[in-house]
């Protein structure tokens, strides 16, 4: 089962990615900031019902991957796209630091636990491509083993489709003027200290080092199973417009349906 569409924003397998030629304030696909918004509005409505479907036809199961440096809206992306889905028909998981337990599994066993049952949304704030990020920025593992996991991530989400999973993919790109806009934000607004984090600041200093982690991120392990999409995200409105277009998209494209009564429900009669 394929992921694969038209999404210019889509990066397409084998592609060579330098985040240098995706401008991370393009509007180019719904320049209209009240048009965008009313598309969403009109998105998340869908959403609901097709959530509903895609439970009760229990053939499919839909997982929606965000990564992003600190403050490229990961959060923020979650909170407005799935402010109509119910939730007990949705999970999201943040993953952080692993636990002890977790290290001392293979590093995709955490994912496995978290991925969605048929039936169900789940949505990961990062994800196993940690791995690939953090873990070599840091030097936690040698290079040889972190440089296999791309094969092997690439292998566990092509696995997950054939077994009816679809794998949507989002890297939020944003521009570090952007960011210290954002992280500034945090520092100012009380609203938002509990955000901050003094970890910010030493993260903000291996932009670059990071920057050729995602890109290597995007080059590797952008599949047909499974493709990246690299998201404009400078403009929040934008980023949540092209986010949940995507999710609906791929979502009516499976063209679900209820699933006819196990009963004759015209002979049944409630006194």
């Amino acid at each position: 089962m394929s992921n694969s569409d038209n999404s210019p924003l889509q990066i397409a397998p084998g592609t060579k990615v330098r985040l240098r030629r995706y401008d991370p304030a393009d509007t180019s696909l719904m320049p209209d900031k009240v048009e965008a918004e009313k598309e969403i509005q009109k998105d998340i409505e869908k959403l609901e019902d097709l959530q509903q479907r895609l439970y009760a036809s229990n053939r499919y199961a839909l997982l929606i991957v965000l990564q992003g440096i600190d403050a490229s809206g990961k959060d923020g992306t979650i909170k407005h796209v799935m402010s109509g889905v119910n939730p007990q028909g949705c999970s999201v998981t943040a993953f952080k630091t692993p636990s002890a337990e977790e290290l001392n599994h293979d590093f995709l066993w955490r994912i496995e636990n978290a991925t969605p049952r048929r039936g169900m949304i789940a949505v990961f704030n990062r994800s196993h491509y940690e791995d690939v990020l953090a873990v070599r920025v840091h030097k936690l593992v040698p290079g040889e083993i972190w440089k296999a996991r791309y094969d092997q991530i690439n292998r566990f989400e092509e696995l997950k489709t054939e077994l009816g999973t679809i794998v949507l993919k989002f890297f939020l790109h944003i521009s570090k003027q952007e960011q210290k806009k954002r992280l500034e934000e945090r520092l100012r607004n009380p609203s938002k200290n509990w955000k901050f984090s003094t970890g910010d600041i030493p993260e903000r200093a291996l932009w670059s080092t990071y920057r050729h982690a995602y890109e290597d991120m995007l080059t590797k392990c952008s599949t047909t199973a499974a493709p990246w999409h690299v998201v404009p995200a400078d403009y929040k409105w934008y980023r949540n417009w092209f986010v949940a277009r995507t999710i609906v998209e791929k979502l009516e494209s499976l063209n679900l349906d209820y699933p006819e009564p196990k009963a004759d429900l015209s002979k049944i009669r409630i006194e």
